[in-house]
């Protein structure tokens, strides 16, 4: 299944589980529909060129709602998710529905904190992570434990928000100031969990942390994402626009040093 199917078939999905919609908010604002859709795509067009391997075995760590592992699981990886998203009860809606498309056995999940997770050593030829190693935390440890989950030759594909981007720093600063790392409850773990409260870094402190946590970052992976706003993108030009966007962070380091919002990337022992 190729990703413009897949997300014609999600927009559906949408449309008549509305426990979604408060994720996917494809529906709820026609004027960035197409800004939303293109980043979505660019998402999952990474992770899906980073994966190589047709037997791959695939961790979706932080999998969230479960998107990404459906999307794989019909084109034939068999992937495990884990995820503490209070969504999760709703998961089986989401079994019952794309199994209408395509084998969704190969895609399990599990409620499952990253720290409870040891059984994964030297197991997967690929992690999945997005949006999710700023809210690991303590992030030192949670590196070790994904470096240690994969094999050899094991691959991590990182989507991250940039840690550098001066619109974004200035509005996570006026809303949670410089506390970056909280405790909360979690009712499901009967636990208390820590989380990075938004605590996006830069592609600099990403290479510092996970060299030190035994990964390197594969510089010719790295992609600066979103710098354009939603008023700019229409049905009819926002390819282009992603074209350019790649042509901007290729040739103009403050700008993607201090302007792009997302940061994609893989890393291997």
């Amino acid at each position: 299944m190729d990703i413009e199917e897949f997300f014609e078939l999600l927009l559906k999905e949408i449309e008549v589980n509305t426990s979604l919609q408060n994720l996917y908010r494809f529906l709820k604002d026609k004027r960035s529909y197409h800004f939303r859709k293109a980043y979505y795509l660019q998402r999952l067009e990474y992770v899906k060129n980073n994966i190589t391997l047709q037997d791959a075995s695939i961790w979706d760590c932080g999998c969230g709602y479960g998107t990404t592992g459906f999307f794989l699981a019909l084109n034939g990886y068999n992937v495990h998710g884990t995820t503490v998203e209070y969504f999760y009860d709703h998961i089986p809606e989401r079994f019952e529905y794309w199994s209408k498309f395509g084998d969704t056995s190969r895609f399990s999940v599990s409620y499952q904190n990253l720290f409870d997770a040891p059984f994964f050593k030297d197991q997967f030829d690929y992690v999945i992570t997005q949006d999710v190693l700023h809210h690991v935390e303590p992030n030192d440890r949670a590196l070790q434990i994904i470096k240690d989950s994969m094999k050899d030759t094991g691959i991590l594909i990182a989507c991250e928000e940039n840690g550098n981007n001066l619109i974004n720093n200035f509005k996570l600063f006026l809303r949670r100031g410089n506390k970056r790392v909280i405790d909360i409850y979690d009712e499901k773990l009967k636990k208390h969990l820590k989380l990075g409260n938004e605590n996006i870094q830069s592609l600099k402190s990403w290479k510092r942390k996970l060299r030190k946590a035994g990964m390197a970052i594969n510089d010719n992976s790295i992609e600066y994402i979103r710098l354009f706003p939603p008023f700019f993108f229409n049905k009819d030009n926002y390819k282009h626009i992603l074209e350019r966007e790649n042509r901007i962070w290729k040739r103009n380091k403050t700008a993607r040093e201090f302007l792009f919002f997302g940061i994609n990337f893989t890393a291997g022992k």
